[in-house]
């Protein structure tokens, strides 16, 4: 069966964004291998906000060769005809992408769409990079409700950047 891991760039003070979705301060690090991360994958799943701000930053190429699915009420799959527009999410849809052949599923966000796969227990890995710097506000890894989902750590690497990657097993 497929992995779901969520792997994603947090702020020390636990945000994935700014208040607008900002992602500038995620600054490239030449110590991180993106390419042989990228392979890891064939399909990305993430929200609209997400798919906006990923398909700015990086361009309609990053997304070649990949399955990108965006979770949307409000995307026209007309107008996306590069990505597959799910409108609505069920544990069922999601097992069975879980079940289809092929690499591991990246799980990109935003932090919503983490909190139901998590809360759905479609969650194999976490595994942040955490980047040295503050941002007092934003869009949070996880938000509410208060539920604390327990997580075993696997792996951790620390760069000269001072960026930090860990790595964790999903929910115990």
């Amino acid at each position: 069966m497929r992995k779901v891991r969520y792997v994603v760039a947090m702020s020390v003070d636990g945000y994935i964004a700014g208040p607008n979705g900002e992602a500038d301060w995620i600054s490239i690090d030449p110590e991180v291998d993106f390419a042989a991360l990228w392979a890891q994958f064939d399909t990305l799943l993430m929200g609209r906000r997400t798919y906006e701000a990923a398909r700015n930053r990086l361009g309609e190429a990053a997304f070649t060769g990949v399955a990108t699915i965006v979770f949307s009420r409000t995307m026209k799959p007309q107008d996306h005809p590069h990505v597959t527009v799910v409108s609505e999410l069920s544990p069922g849809w999601i097992q069975t992408l879980r079940t289809r052949g092929g690499k591991d599923v990246w799980l990109m966000g935003g932090s919503e769409l983490f909190r139901y796969f998590l809360d759905c227990g479609h969650v194999d890995s976490v595994e942040v990079s955490v980047i040295p710097v503050l941002l007092g506000g934003g869009v949070p890894l996880l938000p509410p409700p208060y539920n604390p989902a327990k997580l075993r750590l696997q792996s951790h690497k620390v760069y000269r950047s001072g960026r930090l990657s860990l790595a964790y097993d999903g929910q115990h």
